[in-house]
């Protein structure tokens, strides 16, 4: 207790410790109720940048494994340890500057902070669409949204960033300053090199458009994958969709499509044409928003508890064999009574994203066209029996999806059953990453099961 005490009295934030008012919220603040019984021996809510300089100065000398938190939302749990829970939530200061179009935020801000203080500016840069993710690990994972086919990664937005080192010295990095720090930070994934205090992004005009929400009876869900690819494949970068088959406990499955588009909705309607033709669907609202009214209504809800997701990236559409196989899968998903179900979506990638050379950014998928993911959920209280089922339902799919799918996911979609994640996660950016890992942290006191 002697050092706990000690870092007590070194930070102005709150350390809740075992037993403290308010310690068990704290401490099991994760989205994925699948990693809850990770219990931290204490959290620290940093008032400030110097807290967290402080924390890491303290971790290092009492070998205390520490991690940062911002939305809790790592799918692997990553943000939870053992040790020192650093709890960056209150570094949430948001300014804009209007003239330059410069966004600086704290480490820790969320997404419905960052909409709220860019609304009154009318101005935008790729976010996520959850309203409790963290701008840290959307950033640093690289940050596919809504809007990223016309406007790129968040990371492709980020000017500088602030970070907290190994030796708990603070550096800017930036094109200019520890430009490889700065490479790093772009895709190269959360948690990895320090503890990030400040975020600067370049942000532009928050342009009006379109949404959907397109949902079809499950016999008709081959047809309206395959069309879907194919309209995705031509379609202009202002327009992006989500494409998935889904079924929960008591149904017989649906297929969606949810979509934004930077374009009002009469052209949205023109690119749908041809799904609509394959098959009716049971619900078409197509409506013209506000860029805000289009965040709001594409907000992602979730009814909660345990889940996991697997994914791969391809350069090209998947085959109708395999989109077939896919469906079939889904059918025999062996359920549970969460209402978030289980199932299969395709994100459509390409356009701004893929004019990014894969050199330069850490981010490595820059050929990819469209992210299968697929994932299953259950309650935090249901039987062993039934985890075990929906997990080895979810790798059985996932090995199948090897036939027409590369080796190749999503460092923000973390999967803690991925083999090979190095490669599969950064492809041939590894080594590199590696370099900066033992230029700014050569004793590895940023680490967790898959840290670089």
């Amino acid at each position: 207790m002697t050092a706990w005490r000690a870092l007590r009295e070194m930070v102005d934030g709150t350390l809740l410790l075992a037993g403290d008012t308010g310690f068990t919220d704290a401490g099991q603040a994760l989205v994925n109720r699948r990693f809850a019984g990770i219990r931290p021996s204490a959290v620290l809510s940093a008032a400030h940048a110097g807290d967290v300089a402080r924390a890491v100065e303290w971790a290092h000398e009492e070998s205390v494994p520490l991690v940062a938190r911002g939305g809790g939302h790592s799918y692997a749990g990553y943000s939870a340890n053992t040790g020192l829970v650093l709890d960056l939530r209150r570094l949430d200061h948001i300014r804009v500057e209007p003239r330059s179009g410069l966004v600086t935020v704290g480490g820790g801000t969320s997404m419905k902070a960052l909409y709220a203080a860019l609304e009154p500016y009318d101005v935008t840069f790729p976010l996520g669409n959850s309203d409790t993710v963290g701008i840290g690990g959307l950033t640093l994972g690289g940050g596919v949204t809504t809007i990223s086919r016309a406007h790129g990664l968040t990371c492709d937005a980020l000017v500088s960033t602030d970070v907290v080192l190994a030796d708990d010295s603070t550096v800017t990095a930036s094109e200019h300053e520890h430009p490889d720090l700065f490479w790093a930070c772009r895709g190269g994934g959360g948690g990895n090199f320090g503890v990030h205090t400040r975020f600067t992004f370049q942000a532009r005009p928050a342009p009006a458009g379109s949404t959907c929400l397109v949902l079809w009876s499950w016999p008709h869900a081959v047809d309206v994958l395959v069309t879907m690819q194919e309209i995705m494949l031509g379609a202009p970068e202002a327009f992006s969709a989500r494409i998935g088959i889904a079924r929960s406990a008591g149904d017989d499955g649906i297929v969606s499509v949810v979509g934004h588009h930077l374009g009002p909705a009469s052209e949205l309607r023109e690119l749908l044409a041809p799904a609509f033709a394959v098959a009716k669907p049971e619900r078409a609202d197509l409506a013209d928003r506000s860029f805000w009214d289009a965040a709001t209504y594409l907000h992602h809800e979730s009814a909660g508890g345990a889940f996991a997701v697997r994914t791969r990236c391809t350069p090209r559409a998947v085959s109708e064999a395999g989109l077939h196989s896919l469906v079939r899968a889904v059918e025999k998903w062996p359920g549970s009574a969460n209402p978030d179900g289980a199932g299969a979506a395709l994100f459509a990638w390409g356009g701004a994203i893929n004019r990014v050379p894969v050199e330069a950014t850490a981010f490595p998928h820059r050929d990819t066209r469209f992210l299968l993911s697929l994932d299953t959920s259950w309650h935090e209280d249901e039987s062993p029996e039934v985890v075990r089922a929906n997990l080895e339902w979810l790798h059985a799919l996932h090995a199948e999806t090897a036939e027409f799918a590369p080796d190749a996911s999503y460092v923000n979609f973390t999967d803690p059953d991925l083999d090979d994640w190095r490669d599969a996660y950064y492809g041939p950016n590894i080594a590199r990453l590696a370099e900066v890992k033992r230029r700014y942290d050569p004793n590895r006191l940023f680490t967790f099961p898959q840290a670089i």
